[in-house]
């Protein structure tokens, strides 16, 4: 296992969700959005300075703990688990929101590049679910994955080369409805939500608002529309292999 940092204040509780990439951004507010429906949460992130604002942030040290990792690594996963288990008591909920994506031209992508957007947004995705789905059989609770997807699997965009980060998720996309056929049986839904373009810190210094013509409502979705939508997905218990687009019509009303 490489270096993975955890930390903790909580006590136990009622359900646990475990977010992935959840220092800022839709991940944070996903987070934010757990905690005030009475949930533990636990946090992870690759850097734990940033780690450790975002739990001050939500301010809920008693029900909030985090780990410092790169989901890429399986022992990540194994210690989400693990700090959920001694802190909270629980597994219930996994958010697999943490991944990476750029824009380049398809003959431009390199190698490297490539494999760092399979690295990290499709196979961070597997091996944490992995070791979240051994902790909840061991446990023999019900309990759900959301994974976070992207409309542009469904509606490519001729001005926003993204085909390396496009195709990691589109991994991310077929995993959810496998798994959500595999895993039925141990009382598992899986289930992922597919947002359009949403104002977040990935496009800091970008005009994005002037995107919000490519989605029916003409506008740009917000954080906390996609929280909103996982914790419908989390709650659901007769949804499963269910791709929700949150994404103000933009592929309804593709032209």
């Amino acid at each position: 296992m490489s270096d993975v940092t955890t930390h903790d204040f909580a006590v136990h509780g009622s359900r646990t969700a475990l977010v992935t990439g959840s220092s800022s951004g839709i991940g944070l507010d996903i987070a934010r959005a757990f905690l005030e429906a009475g949930a533990n949460v636990v946090l992870n992130g690759r850097d734990a300075g940033r780690l450790a604002k975002a739990a001050a942030v939500l301010g809920r040290p008693e029900r909030t703990a985090w780990v410092a990792g790169d989901i890429a690594d399986p022992g990540t996963g194994e210690a989400l688990v693990r700090t959920a288990l001694d802190r909270f008591g629980t597994v219930d909920v996994l958010v697999n929101n943490a991944g990476t994506f750029a824009s380049k031209p398809f003959t431009e992508v390199t190698e490297e590049e490539l494999d760092g957007f399979l690295t990290h947004n499709l196979k961070g995705t597997y091996l944490t679910t992995q070791a979240f789905v051994r902790a909840v059989r061991a446990q023999g609770r019900r309990a759900g994955v959301v994974n976070i997807g992207t409309v542009l699997v469904e509606h490519g965009l001729a001005g926003f080369p993204a085909s390396a980060p496009v195709a990691s998720k589109a991994g991310v996309h077929g995993l959810t409805i496998s798994l959500a056929a595999e895993l039925a049986a141990d009382g598992i839904r899986v289930n992922l939500v597919a947002p359009g373009i949403v104002r977040t810190p990935l496009h800091e210094g970008a005009d994005v608002d002037a995107y919000g013509g490519l989605a029916l409502l003409n506008r740009v979705g917000e954080v906390a529309e996609i929280s909103q939508a996982v914790l419908y997905l989390a709650d659901a218990e007769f949804v499963t292999g269910h791709v929700l687009r949150v994404d103000g019509g933009h592929v309804t009303g593709r032209s």
